[in-house]
């Protein structure tokens, strides 16, 4: 196994890694669309960078914030270990073949006019600079297609959202995907798009045609791996969303979790169980299908094989025809079920 592991980085490596795993895909590929893709995702893409000296949310559980209150270190630094579920940067996370970013958007206090993310506290890096640095990557990289899910938006006003989609709009221009088209590789390059910014607040999205509506995200809410894929596979039974959806690897650490496993931490916890994630990832198949996935999000993107093994799925679509233009037209951009995201 070992050996088998080796050699498939070796190949990796000598077709340059997974930074532009979407511009090396087979031509019969180039015009399925992208929700019937393999994506890897990661899940609160921003927490890498959590400000143990910003307060709790005012969302997190009374009891939380009244001990933050009062025990402001100890609290934080506790938040801190367990909401913490990526170790790098967004430029370096799209070099390791994600293109699925989940951004938990937040206005501190006493932060000002800036956003920031929040995941339990809130992050160092601010949105602007955050989507700054992934507009220098797109630039670099033409030929790749990103997906962006704005969500939560803590304390945000009518004002601060009509300052962010403007920005937005600003920075990334052309390069944005309306949400009125079916995106395939194909039609995405010969645009030059390579941005789908699924925004998700009703009232705001639907007044702009280039935000996409909220993406269903499958999430467990459990700290088993096994109740994760059970609640998975049942969800797959029911048949998938028409367009975009999410499949989340992720666990959740309830109080009583924490207060059993004092040594341990979100890491820890993830890396427990992620051999078992991995194995139900690999059996997977994206399509059309009831059962196809479309964008899996794992934590500690960095930590495994996670991104190449996702990235392959996509292989077993190679041997069927490329999706039609009808078939496309049954997928039209159909995220407006009801939407339940992870904690």
């Amino acid at each position: 196994m070992f050996q088998v592991k080796n050699m498939e980085d070796k190949q990796r490596q000598q077709l340059g890694g997974n930074s532009d795993w979407m511009s090396r895909l087979p031509e019969e590929l180039l015009d399925v669309p992208l929700w019937n893709f393999a994506l890897p995702g990661s899940h609160d893409s921003m927490s890498f960078c959590l400000d143990v000296s910003s307060p709790v949310l005012g969302s997190e559980p009374g009891l939380l914030r009244l001990t933050d209150r009062f025990f402001p270190c100890c609290t934080r630094r506790c938040v801190n270990r367990w909401a913490t579920t990526q170790q790098s940067v967004l430029s370096h996370q799209c070099d390791l073949g994600i293109r699925f970013f989940d951004l938990r958007i937040a206005r501190k206090p006493k932060g000002g006019r800036k956003l920031f993310f929040a995941h339990g506290i809130y992050t160092l890096i601010t949105v602007k600079e955050a989507l700054d640095e992934l507009s220098v990557w797109l630039d670099a990289h033409p030929k790749e297609v990103v997906i962006v899910c704005c969500s939560h938006f803590e304390s945000l006003t009518d004002e601060d959202h009509a300052d962010l989609v403007k920005f937005i709009i600003s920075l990334f221009g052309r390069k944005l995907c309306p949400s009125q088209e079916t995106p395939s590789m194909r039609s995405c390059w010969s645009r030059s798009q390579q941005l789908v910014v699924s925004y998700d607040n009703q009232q705001v999205a639907p007044q702009h045609p280039e935000l996409w509506d909220g993406i269903p995200y499958w999430y467990a809410d459990s700290s088993d791996p096994e109740k994760v894929i059970a609640y998975l596979e049942e969800q797959k039974s029911r048949g998938r969303p028409a367009g975009f959806y999410v499949c989340g690897l992720n666990l959740t650490e309830d109080a009583p979790y924490v207060f059993l496993h004092p040594l341990q931490d979100m890491r820890k916890m993830t890396m427990k169980a992620l051999s078992l994630l991995l194995h139900w990832t690999g059996e997977q198949r994206p399509g059309p299908e009831g059962g196809g996935v479309n964008v899996v999000c794992c934590d500690f993107v960095g930590d495994s094989r996670f991104c190449s093994l996702v990235i392959g799925l996509n292989y077993k679509l190679a041997a069927r025809p490329p999706a039609s233009s009808s078939d496309a037209a049954g997928c039209f951009h159909s995220n407006r079920p009801d939407i339940s995201h992870p904690a």
